[in-house]
This record gives C-alpha cells, sequence and structure tokens, in this order.
C-alpha cells in the first residue's frame, strides 16, 4: 500500500515505525510544525517528524489544511504535496489539525484514524486522561474510517485493554500505542483486499475527552481520596496533580487511597513518613508515596520529607494561584 502517514507526538510515531516495517510504502508524512521545547526552548521536532527523517520520508508541516484558511500557503503547498504521493490511503494518528474533506477524499481509500478509546466513548482530545479520571476498567483502540466530525466515523476494528488500579496516562499510552500499530496493520491488509466492513457508531453511550488544561491540576481535597488518586494518575505525566504549601506548589505523581475514616479538614497532613505523605480528603485519606517541589526532582517520600518536611496539622492549600 502506498500510505501518506499524518501523526505528531510518539503516540503516532509507534503506529508509523509498525506501518514502514510492514513493508508499506509511506510516501509522505504530515505533521505539526517544530515547536519550542525544554529549558532553552530551542525548535524541536515532533517524535513522528524525527523518525521520518531517519527513514529518508518526505515532511510536511503546515499550520492549517484549510485552504481558505489563516495560512493558504500552507495549506497550497500541503495539497500539492498530498496529490503528489499518489497514496491509496491517509494514516492519521494524534495529528492536531483538522482534515478538511479535500483531504478526506484525496487518497483512494480515504482515511483510517487510529483512535484510543472505545468509541463512542471518549471521543476528543484526551482520552487516555479521561478514560483513567474517569475511573474506566477498560479501554482500547479503534480503526476508524475518517468522516468530517470529531471522532464521528464508521468503525474498521477495535481491541480492547483493561485499566490496570496503577495505570498512569503514561503507562496505559505505552500499551494502547502497541495495540494502535498492531491493528492498524490488520486494516490495511483487509483495505487492501478490499475487505473493510465499516460499521456505525452507536448513538447511544457517546461522551467528549476535553482536552487537558493545565488549571485542572490543582486538587481539590474535599473531594473524595479515590476521586483524586484517579486524578493524580491521569495527570501523569502531564500536566501533574498539584497540591499548595505555603504557596509552593507540590507536584503529586503516585498516590493510592487508605479507607480510614478521619474527621480532619481536607488537605490537612495526619501523618508524614518513608511510607508516604497521608491527606485527609472529602472521604478517606490519600498516601501520596512521590512528589515533587517546584524545580526539583521526583522523589519518593522518604527522600522528599528530607528536604521538605510536612508535620501533621499543616494544610495544603485546595487551589493553586
Amino acid at each position: 500500500m502506498r500510505v501518506i502517514f499524518a501523526g505528531t507526538p510518539e503516540f503516532a510515531a509507534v503506529a508509523l515505525a509498525r506501518i514502514q516495517a510492514a513493508g508499506h510504502t509511506v510516501t509522505l508524512v504530515l505533521t505539526q510544525p517544530d515547536r519550542p521545547a525544554g529549558r532553552g526552548m530551542k525548535l524541536q521536532a515532533s517524535a513522528v517528524k524525527q523518525l521520518a527523517l531517519q527513514h529518508g520520508i518526505a515532511v510536511a508541516q503546515p499550520r492549517s489544511l484549510r485552504l481558505d484558511g489563516k495560512y493558504p500557503d500552507d495549506s497550497l503547498a500541503a495539497q500539492q504535496a498530498i496529490h503528489s504521493a499518489q497514496a491509496d490511503v491517509m494514516v492519521v494518528v494524534a495529528y492536531g489539525l483538522i482534515l478538511p474533506q479535500w483531504v478526506l477524499d484525496a487518497p483512494r481509500l480515504g482515511c483510517l484514524n487510529i483512535h484510543a478509546s472505545l468509541l463512542p466513548r471518549w471521543r476528543g482530545a484526551a482520552p487516555i486522561h479521561r478514560a483513567i479520571e474517569a475511573g474506566d476498567t477498560q479501554t482500547g483502540v479503534t480503526i476508524m474510517q475518517m468522516d468530517a466530525g470529531l471522532d464521528t466515523g464508521a468503525m474498521l476494528h477495535i481491541g480492547t485493554l483493561p485499566i490496570a488500579p496503577d495505570d498512569t496516562t503514561a503507562s496505559l499510552h505505552d500499551r494502547l500505542a502497541d495495540l494502535g500499530g498492531g491493528l492498524i496493520l490488520q486494516v490495511l491488509v483487509q483495505a487492501q483486499a478490499g475487505l473493510l466492513t465499516p460499521l456505525a457508531q452507536p448513538e447511544v453511550g457517546v461522551t467528549y475527552a476535553h482536552k487537558i488544561d493545565k488549571a485542572e491540576a490543582a486538587v481539590d481535597w474535599s473531594q473524595a481520596a479515590e476521586v483524586v488518586a484517579r486524578r493524580v494518575r491521569a495527570f501523569n505525566p502531564f500536566p501533574g496533580a498539584t497540591g499548595s504549601l505555603a504557596g509552593e506548589v507540590v507536584k503529586l505523581w503516585q498516590a493510592h487511597v487508605q479507607t480510614q475514616v478521619h474527621d480532619a479538614q481536607p488537605g490537612t497532613v495526619l501523618s508524614a513518613d518513608a511510607q508516604g505523605v497521608r491527606i485527609a480528603c472529602g472521604q478517606h485519606v490519600l498516601c501520596v508515596t512521590q512528589l515533587q517541589r517546584a524545580g526539583g526532582k521526583r522523589l519518593d517520600a522518604a527522600d522528599f520529607l528530607r528536604g521538605f518536611p510536612l508535620k501533621p496539622g499543616q494544610c495544603l492549600d485546595a487551589v493553586v494561584t
């Protein structure tokens, strides 16, 4: 198959590597423009671009694909590149740009999307985060025939994965990326043989995984410890759940629930030792075992407390400013 690949982060790079290794001809890669990153804020290529360059694949980085949009020169150049690629199919994975109808129609077999949820649950930008945050016990990957809607296209293949009680977005991301890379190869084989059987998404069970906002990082200690623990896992590695003590922001990276009853004000430190920092929540107790000061490293509780001692009775602010 002649494939155009559109994607940006590491999740997408896994699929690109699998497609390339399977012997398909990737004629063009579309990815987001280089962005400033790191302490020096130097321009950095996306994971997909780096992989494409390693394999000598042509790369286009339009800021928009809308021919009537803000960047018409970008869009026209991308249109020429896409048509010149003469692709059978376009595979789209966490690309970051809306595909107008002319893009959807360009490849002979249309555009296939690898989406990290069991559609129609968790359409949108952050399905892995939201599944963990909501307490879902399973998730998966849906390969979808793209249409003009937001993750509304017909389903072509579905694979499921359990969500473990200690899964973070980081750990679940890696397993889903591997699953998606395998599923897209199966769908490409079916597409080449003309055996695709699209199935319309159910009209019931639709939920939206809205983009993660940094403002969501602040922990609300009045919530149940079970809810807070899920948010800690969902926001690892980004943006990191946060509390605030005496004006200093502390990130919480690992935590679990202790079901003891207490009558303390939510946010109060009940105890702190090498086994964890125990913080009162609206219901039950959150035991935080990995923390990080601003500008510091992630540390287990024992090492963190050596440099940032916490005492019972101290209270973490509910809102970080």
